[in-house]
């Protein structure tokens, strides 16, 4: 995958300061919104690309940089990455983080180039903290109009949640996941299916994080299918500009 360059930086208030994003436009300069939450590696050329990819379907992407308050690291896949990665979101304030990222929600919104739905959108940690930014956003009487979690590594020990969710949502998880153990896979899918609208994906043989296509994680076959049905789950929910 190419390591695209956003189209603008935003800044998002927060607190007392500003909460730095990328922003992707699609070819027509508007459409629906995705925030699209980090991988623990942080906004990697993984995370920009597809971004990308999702700006190219037609919509509005805007990513926020969740490791702002560390300094926004990117940190590599390679040997030691995952401890370094763990030790970050670790020390993460998370009430704080899902604060963030309910703000980076609404500012989305409130942008000139969105138009239309808007969705939020994680992989692995971002997938869980889509879980927990949707479940806010829904308290307070703001649901986002889509919820798509690619394996949300910390789904399983926040499935309280799962009442507090009012809105369609997609999750796609690998048979094979090596680090979220089975029974709280299993969990997430009795949640997930019990409530309206939802959808949830195992794919057979694929791992932890198979769609990031650093050699340690892909799974190749799984990760297309995935963004198949991606493409046409979003677009179903969102009205994506571009048909696919």
């Amino acid at each position: 995958m190419t390591d695209p360059t956003p189209d603008r930086e935003v800044r998002i208030t927060v607190e007392d300061a500003d909460l730095p994003a990328q922003l992707f436009l699609p070819p027509g300069g508007s459409g629906p919104g995705v925030l699209l939450l980090q991988e623990i590696f942080g906004v990697t050329g993984y995370i920009r690309s597809r971004a990308r990819d999702l700006a190219h379907l037609g919509y509005v992407v805007l990513v926020p940089q969740t490791y702002w308050r560390q300094g926004s690291p990117v940190i590599d896949e390679g040997e030691g990455g995952l401890e370094q990665a763990m030790g970050t979101a670790n020390s993460l304030d998370w009430e704080r983080t899902v604060a963030d990222t309910v703000a980076a929600a609404r500012a989305l919104r409130g942008l000139s180039e969105t138009t239309g739905r808007t969705g939020v959108m994680g992989f692995c940690f971002g997938g869980g903290l889509a879980w927990a930014t949707t479940a806010r956003l829904s308290d307070e009487g703001d649901p986002p109009a889509a919820l798509l979690a690619y394996y949300g590594s910390q789904i399983p020990t926040l499935i309280d949640l799962a009442d507090h969710i009012d809105c369609p949502q997609l999750h796609h998880w690998g048979s094979a996941d090596q680090f979220i153990p089975a029974e709280g896979v299993d969990a997430v899918e009795r949640a997930v299916t019990s409530a309206t609208d939802s959808t949830f994906c195992r794919h057979d043989g694929a791992g932890h994080a198979f769609d990031n296509p650093s050699p340690t994680f892909h799974h190749p076959q799984s990760s297309a299918r995935a963004w198949e049905t991606t493409t046409k789950w979003l677009g179903e929910h969102l009205g994506a500009a571009v048909a696919r």
